[in-house]
């Protein structure tokens, strides 16, 4: 016979923390496999991504050995610096990635290529560098890329025809544009004549053969879709209006990313102003399902139940132990309450009593009279009595109520 145990806590083996934990550690594993799966999968797609000398699928190889036919020479820079210092009438620059250049970069970059002339042309520009780049015109939402045709009188979209572009769709009120290959009435190419403006007189006067262009997609320069619809043609015409061309890569080890911009209070520094705000975005998502998660688990856990003990423990070293912890604590009442008790649990399922009716004086106690006539104890005091006085007693009391259950038992 082993005792009722009340619900513990044993601190976990290493075999059931390996046990519980096993399956999010393999669920983690796969995660990371995964991720390492894909990235290396996809790593091939994205090198060398609209690098006039990468073969690769999204590279530009072939765009750039078309206009090296065609006469135009290419040369490729990744600083700022090397961007600006060629700029002029008989060059074109092509920017890759505007989004990525830091306010100060964005305003030195428009500062040398508005008075000089030449075209500079931008692919994908969004919100991040249209106030500086492209004053005037602001993005609508993206469009998916597909086969558009012009519908502008830009000449070389006219003779290009149909090209697959799309991405940003832009909206301006400018003067002296061209607006092609709409999406819902907005272009993803717009041709802007670049203006120099006199801040005593507040005119703006157009410069002599000097425009910018923006691009809503790179699609049409990616090597796997040049020999598609008429985007070799438009690349060519776009990038080889000049006899020269600078294929500007930005990237974040230019020297002037890190540079401040004095007075103005632009530019960012410091490590948190190079990761990209998706990142952040997605950091405080998988933060929120954390907590979340946290308190799923947590109201799943519900009230204590019993767990199994390692050992058994007799009942009799179970009623030794607690005994002695009453007589060192000296606590008569509680012993005697506990003997009391267990005892009308026992008479009440041997008489038949109600379980909400086995501690009422009214109804136990006629119970045993009526199944015990003879009996001279006084039941109220051995059932429902004060607290015996003194050791002596309690065991007298205890003795009494063995007696009384025994009679009960053989009646």
């Amino acid at each position: 016979m082993t005792s009722t145990i009340s619900p513990t806590s044993v601190s976990p083996t290493a075999h059931q923390v390996w046990t519980r934990g096993r399956g999010l550690l393999l669920a983690l594993l796969i995660l990371v496999a995964a991720g390492i799966t894909l990235a290396t999968v996809r790593s091939g797609d994205q090198h060398g991504r609209l690098d006039p000398r990468s073969a690769d699928r999204y590279g530009s190889r072939a765009t750039a050995e078309l206009l090296r036919n065609s006469g135009v020479s290419v040369d490729v820079v990744t600083t700022l610096d090397e961007a600006t210092a060629t700029t002029g009438s008989d060059t074109t620059l092509l920017v890759t990635n505007p989004n990525l250049l830091t306010p100060d970069q964005q305003r030195s970059l428009r500062a040398a290529t508005a008075p000089s002339g030449g075209r500079t042309v931008l692919l994908a520009p969004g919100p991040p560098s249209m106030d500086v780049l492209a004053p005037g015109v602001r993005t609508s939402t993206p469009a998916p890329v597909s086969a558009r045709a012009p519908r502008c009188s830009l000449p070389a979209a006219d003779r290009a025809g149909t090209v697959d572009i799309g991405g940003e769709r832009y909206v301006t009120n400018a003067p002296s544009t061209d607006a092609c290959y709409t999406s819902d009435g907005m272009p993803t190419l717009l041709r802007i004549t670049n203006t120099d403006s006199d801040t005593d007189s507040g005119t703006s006067t157009a410069t002599d053969a000097g425009d910018t262009v923006l691009l809503g997609s790179p699609d049409l320069l990616y090597n796997d879709r040049l020999d598609k619809q008429g985007n070799a043609s438009l690349a060519l015409q776009l990038l080889g209006s000049r006899a020269h061309l600078v294929w500007y890569l930005p990237s974040l080890s230019d020297p002037s990313a890190s540079k401040g911009s004095g007075d103005d209070g632009g530019g960012d520094s410091g490590f948190l102003a190079l990761i990209p705000s998706g990142w952040l975005w997605g950091t405080f998502q998988l933060f929120l399902a954390t907590v979340l998660a946290a308190v799923w688990r947590a109201r799943r856990l519900g009230p204590l139940v019993p767990e199994r003990l390692p050992v058994a423990v007799r009942a009799s070293e179970s009623a030794e132990g607690r005994a002695r912890l009453y007589r060192k604590v000296n606590a008569r009442d509680r012993a005697a309450s506990v003997l009391r008790s267990a005892t009308r649990d026992r008479l009440a399922s041997l008489l038949g009593v109600p379980p909400t009716k086995i501690h009422s004086p009214e109804t136990l106690i006629p119970a045993v009279s009526a199944q015990l006539p003879d009996t001279t104890q006084d039941l109220h005091t051995l059932l429902f009595g004060p607290t015996p006085d003194d050791d002596a007693a309690l065991i007298r009391l205890a003795d009494q109520l063995d007696v009384l259950e025994r009679e009960v038992r053989t009646s």
